[in-house]
């Protein structure tokens, strides 16, 4: 292995690790926003809008940090995601009412909406084209694996190690001084430059998306809004549902209850990546279908149902969520990956937002359990509109490859789908 190749390696690594730190400190409040409501005795409205103000908060930076690094590099973007982590946690940390909580998730969520597009680039340019797992795919995972151990990790700590509104943010502060310090280490220095000139200026700018790009990105886009809106569902309703039953006062309990969602997610997506993005978002928002149906059938009151119901979304969630950000990849330009990167996970982080908003609103003219079951019928009928667009992409791209044109959606994963992908943005090779 060339020193090169050595560096790349590091710096992809430490992208990992900043991904899965800044998600699992997002995540950690999950299990213990119960805790949070006793403490403060504030209502469902309050725990609901908790969660939307991540989804609130994480679109600014997401839109304004993805350009960003495209034009200024990636460590400087990265760096500031770490300090907007250590305030958020600092917040959860010092909480002491209701706007300490809101300030906490203000601050996770533009640490993560800085960093997503950042760091997914990163991923992808040093993840070379022979790698087992895809640059576009490794991201994913590590969203995922994220996302799983925040509220795994905080239940167990709640449940069995002493200060449980402190020691997973303390925890958390830890982490993000390590990562701080392989960033500085690992992560090259800005050296973007015109003409081998000055520095380029970066302007807040949206992300442009390629005309030829806009259907399948506005199709993706909604697979996986639907996936995240799902795992929303969860990890923002399922506590305050557990908390209505007898297994209601087991921190550690809930929190592997919604870590096992995305723990099911990660080998959902390596299984997909055997298959095409359209495959993988077929099945996967089947997948979605199901755990919606069986969680409104229930309503979370019985716990091997609520299992079973997590299983399907964890599934439906990982296929769903990495055949969406593999088919966009394919056809990004590679100086654009950081900004389109960035638009598509604010779809996916209104996702995971949106469905705490609509529970929020609607608790007020009926009971949380009702306004969770209308909810699912509805995220069940989208999945279903969902499922239509992408069969007929699918086919607008069958026919396309029978013209003779290269399609996203046609090609097998591994290795070749990077050569292809090399061809769709440099047909010269």
């Amino acid at each position: 292995m060339t020193e090169r190749q050595t560096v790349s390696d590091r710096a992809v690594r430490t992208a990992v690790l900043l991904v899965m730190v800044l998600t699992a400190g997002a995540y950690l409040p999950s299990p213990l926003y119960p805790d949070y409501q006793r403490l403060f005795g504030y209502d469902d409205l309050v725990m609901t809008l908790l969660f939307a103000t991540f989804a609130l908060a994480s679109g600014p930076a997401l839109l304004l940090c993805g350009p960003a690094a495209d034009i200024v590099g990636h460590r400087p973007v990265l760096r500031l995601s770490v300090l907007l982590a250590a305030v958020g946690s600092c917040c959860f940390l010092l909480a002491d009412d209701p706007v300490w909580l809101f300030a906490g998730r203000i601050g996770h969520a533009l640490a993560l909406g800085a960093a997503t597009g950042a760091a997914q680039a990163l991923i992808t340019r040093h993840r070379g084209p022979t790698a087992r797992i895809a640059g576009p795919l490794l991201a994913s995972l590590a969203f995922a694996a994220g996302t799983a151990a925040g509220p795994v990790v905080s239940g167990l700590l709640a449940q069995y190690a002493p200060g449980t509104l402190t020691t997973p943010y303390v925890l958390h502060l830890a982490l993000l001084a390590w990562v701080w310090h392989r960033l500085d280490r690992i992560v090259p220095a800005p050296t973007a430059t015109r003409g081998g000139g000055a520095r380029w200026r970066w302007r807040p700018t949206r992300p442009h998306i390629p005309p030829a790009l806009r259907t399948l990105f506005l199709v993706a886009g909604l697979g996986g809004f639907l996936a995240w809106a799902v795992v929303g569902i969860y990890l923002a309703l399922l506590p305050a549902l557990l908390e209505r039953t007898p297994h209601g006062d087991h921190p550690a309990l809930t929190g592997g209850v919604l870590g096992s969602i995305l723990l099911w997610s990660v080998p959902a997506q390596l299984a997909g990546a055997r298959c095409t993005p359209y495959t993988a978002q077929r099945f996967g928002l089947a997948g979605l279908a199901g755990s919606l149906l069986l969680l409104a059938s229930t309503g979370a009151s019985s716990l091997p149902a609520t299992l079973g119901s997590t299983v399907l979304a964890g599934i439906g969630h990982g296929l769903a969520y990495s055949g969406a950000a593999r088919a966009v990849d394919a056809r990004t330009p590679a100086g654009q990956r950081a900004g389109i990167g960035a638009a598509l996970y604010l779809l996916f982080y209104w996702g995971s937002g949106a469905p705490a908003v609509a529970v929020g609103l609607l608790s007020a003219w009926m009971p949380l359990t009702v306004a969770v079951t209308r909810l699912n019928w509805t995220g069940v009928g989208l999945t279903a509109v969902a499922l239509l667009a992408t069969h007929r992409l699918a086919s607008s791209e069958r026919r396309r490859t029978g013209a003779g044109i290269p399609s996203v959606l046609s090609v097998p994963s591994g290795p070749s789908v990077h050569r292809a992908e090399q061809a769709l943005r440099d047909p010269a090779s």
